[in-house]
């Protein structure tokens, strides 16, 4: 899968995905990460991707030319022309990012993701996106990091990635949103605190009874 993500921080995204699972994904070729700067569309020789708003609000908006522009570039140099490509706005009123959502993504060939900044977007920008996706009910500084959060959920659900491919399908929220079981390690006793005796036990049957007792829906 490939991403192509559009903002005017690339250098945030810089050590996220170059280390652990998605980084070996990248060397394996499985996952390409693109981040392109958007100031590389800018609307002036300046470098400008904003202006004010029209109606005297304060702040400044991201223009819709700068967007289309980067949009129109990067579909134009796809390397499959029949390639399944969704383009995404990060933005406080999108729909909540949930795991049906990543497995829903992790089945295109390219995802775009647009970062959003200052007071927001040209409205005219929404028409130019497939979905626009909000990870929470709180304000962020911009994009970013909504990004990297979809890029990473979205990711480890490709063949491969993990290692196992069952892996991701027995983790929390994989199934029916319930919430995967608790699970212990050595040592048995820690200042006071003991496995569970079927944990130590060696019966299959019991063990996989308790943790489907364990495991809560969402």
């Amino acid at each position: 899968m490939k991403f192509d993500i559009i903002t005017l921080f690339p250098e945030m995204f810089e050590g996220v995905f170059d280390k652990s699972i998605i980084g070996r994904a990248k060397k394996k070729g499985l996952v390409e990460i693109n981040y392109h700067q958007m100031r590389q569309w800018a609307w002036n020789n300046y470098g400008a991707v904003d202006d004010r708003p029209y109606g005297g609000d304060v702040g400044m908006l991201i223009r819709v030319d700068v967007i289309d522009e980067a949009i129109k570039s990067i579909k134009s140099k796809s390397l499959k022309s029949k390639a399944k490509t969704r383009i995404i706005l990060t933005s406080a009123r999108g729909k909540r990012f949930e795991q049906k959502d990543a497995q829903r993504l992790a089945n295109y060939d390219n995802l775009i993701i647009i970062c959003g900044h200052y007071e927001g977007f040209d409205e005219r920008i929404s028409d130019l996106v497939d979905e626009e996706i909000s990870i929470g009910d709180y304000v962020l500084t911009g994009g970013e990091i909504p990004a990297m959060v979809m890029v990473d959920s979205i990711s480890r659900l490709l063949p491969g990635v993990l290692g196992k491919d069952e892996s991701s399908q027995i983790e929390s929220f994989s199934e029916n949103g319930k919430i995967e079981f608790p699970q212990y390690t050595r040592p048995a006793e820690y200042n006071g605190q003991k496995v569970p005796d079927v944990l130590l036990s060696g019966d299959p049957k019991k063990i996989k009874e308790w943790q489907e007792k364990q495991i809560k829906l969402k």
